[in-house]
């Protein structure tokens, strides 16, 4: 006879111990497990209704399928070379009289050269290698146009930026309130900040004191070119990554010592870079959830950033000085302001800037001078807040300065810090300029090329502090962050202004392609 296995009759230790726990928790465990199968089916039922009853070969419920995203770049691309065709055969048209003796093929030719001309011309605008003259396209406002507040804020506005097609907007405040809206319609969806455990899940850094809520005052907006990320940085020292498709927060860049002021994404990539309080920048990749780089070299406070589409910096600081940074080489360019302390640059072109100062002056620079080429002193006299009407500067009307602004007692009745041009904005790859301040105005400027000069064109009536500007890429509207205080503090205040967005349009002739 074979030995009997013991193995086979006694039960193993563990096997009993697994009966003993299933007898007692059976009933729990079921209910979990009920549980986990209702949120599976729910949750695959919500991503059905995402996807609109999106069968697998990508077919709604109606049986259409659906535009796939190279489908729709090509049909947009096939739609934007038809109007381009129907301008140049407009074109065509008006000069048929003096081409009566051409063949067919001779005018087809022609239009397509004509088309391919004006295509070129378009790509080096909006890469910025042409300037487009949109200053002398300018034509003076009618009586009904004026700011007008589009988005509400219940706290002053410290950052507006646009997407790449100028249909939507992004503002942000000392509240902690970010919100995308539509230009045309106004109608606004807020983004709303997760709980700390998802922060942290996001790899935000834990607060020192658990018992002090975190600061959510956003200083800074910017968004990437392709739409997808929307970039906020403020006072709890991290740069918030957010889906501006879903509108959710979905990463946390921790690294800076200070409150983070400024933010830039390079253009038509997803390189993010991020300015403090601490003096330094940081780099980031919004693709690869990345930190890549550090720059040094800012002796106190930043306070501006910008970025075009060359690895180049432009920054401002409370150090007097405004640098460019050249990425790649690791190098810096130190531009020294003259007399005060500089508080907004941008780019103009990738050799020209413009900045403000808090002295109340205006400089425009070239690369190749380390001092100002030409400077406004006195950018933005303080107006009388009865002033509600437009002033053409070219039309040799009496300009508002501070000696006609004087209280009883020979004071201005306004603070110091209202004079101080808190921001600047460059319409890309043109010749139009804006500024801000709290003077009560926002002033038009037509920039001449090769740094030559700065002429005003006019004054645009805005109470408050204009904390940020920003152009549509036609020039076609100008909107202006506005609140009561100024961005980065309280040392003014302007009881009449109202928080939120403004937009002021701006109207221009018509353009000749083929001049």
């Amino acid at each position: 006879m074979k030995p009997r296995n013991r193995k086979t009759n006694i039960p193993s230790k563990k096997k009993k111990n697994q009966d003993h726990d299933d007898f007692f928790e059976s009933a729990a465990k079921r209910r979990r497990k009920a549980a986990l199968d209702e949120a599976i089916e729910s949750d695959d039922s919500d991503e059905d209704a995402m996807n609109g009853g999106e069968t697998e070969n990508g077919e709604d419920e109606n049986g259409e399928v659906e535009e796939t995203a190279d489908e729709k770049r090509v049909r947009v691309a096939t739609e934007h070379i038809a109007k381009i065709r129907a301008l140049a055969k407009k074109i065509e048209e008006e000069e048929e009289d003096e081409d009566d003796g051409e063949r067919e093929d001779e005018r087809e030719g022609k239009r397509d050269s004509l088309v391919a001309e004006i295509l070129q011309r378009d790509q080096l605008e909006e890469s910025g290698r042409v300037t487009r003259f949109l200053s002398k396209r300018v034509v003076d406002p009618i009586p009904e146009d004026g700011f007008r507040v589009l988005i509400k804020h219940r706290q002053p506005v410290t950052a507006v930026c646009l997407s790449e097609d100028d249909s939507r907007g992004f503002s942000a405040s000392k509240d902690g309130s970010i919100m995308h809206w539509d230009v045309q319609t106004g109608q606004v969806e807020k983004y709303l900040w997760p709980t700390e455990d998802v922060l942290i899940s996001h790899y935000a850094k834990a607060r020192e004191k658990p018992s002090q809520k975190r600061s959510k005052h956003v200083l800074s907006l910017a968004v990437s070119s392709d739409g997808r990320y929307l970039a906020s940085g403020g006072l709890d020292r991290h740069v918030h990554l957010w889906d501006v498709r879903s509108r959710e927060h979905i990463q946390a860049f921790h690294g800076h010592r200070g409150p983070v002021s400024c933010l830039a994404f390079r253009q038509g990539t997803s390189q993010l870079f991020s300015g403090s309080f601490d003096r330094t920048i940081k780099l980031w990749n919004a693709d690869d959830r990345t930190h890549l780089d550090n720059l040094f070299g800012h002796q106190s406070e930043i306070l501006t950033i910008d970025c075009l589409r060359k690895e180049r910096l432009l920054t401002a600081g409370r150090d007097r000085t405004m640098r460019l940074w050249k990425v790649p080489e690791e190098s810096q360019l130190v531009y020294r302001a003259p007399a005060a302390s500089l508080e907004c640059s941008c780019f103009i072109n990738d050799s020209e800037f413009l900045s403000g100062s808090d002295d109340g002056s205006l400089e425009l620079w070239g690369i190749m001078r380390k001092k100002p080429s030409h400077i406004v002193k006195n950018a933005h006299p303080i107006a009388p807040s009865t002033n509600n009407q437009n002033i053409p500067v070219e039309n040799g009307t009496k300009e508002v300065t501070q000696e006609n602004v004087k209280g009883k007692n020979g004071l201005l009745t306004c603070s110091s810090a209202q004079s101080w041009v808190s921001s600047v904005a460059v319409c890309r790859g043109s010749d139009l300029a804006a500024s801000g301040a709290a003077s009560g105005t926002v002033r038009l400027w037509a920039l001449e090329p090769e740094s030559r000069g700065i002429h005003p064109l006019y004054n645009f009536p805005l109470d408050g502090f204009v904390n940020s500007l920003m152009f549509a890429k036609s020039g076609r509207f100008l909107l202006a962050g506005v609140g009561q205080e100024p961005r980065l503090g309280r040392w003014g205040r302007v009881r009449t202004a109202r928080n939120g967005v403004a937009i002021h349009p701006i109207r221009l002739k018509e353009e000749n392609k083929t001049a």
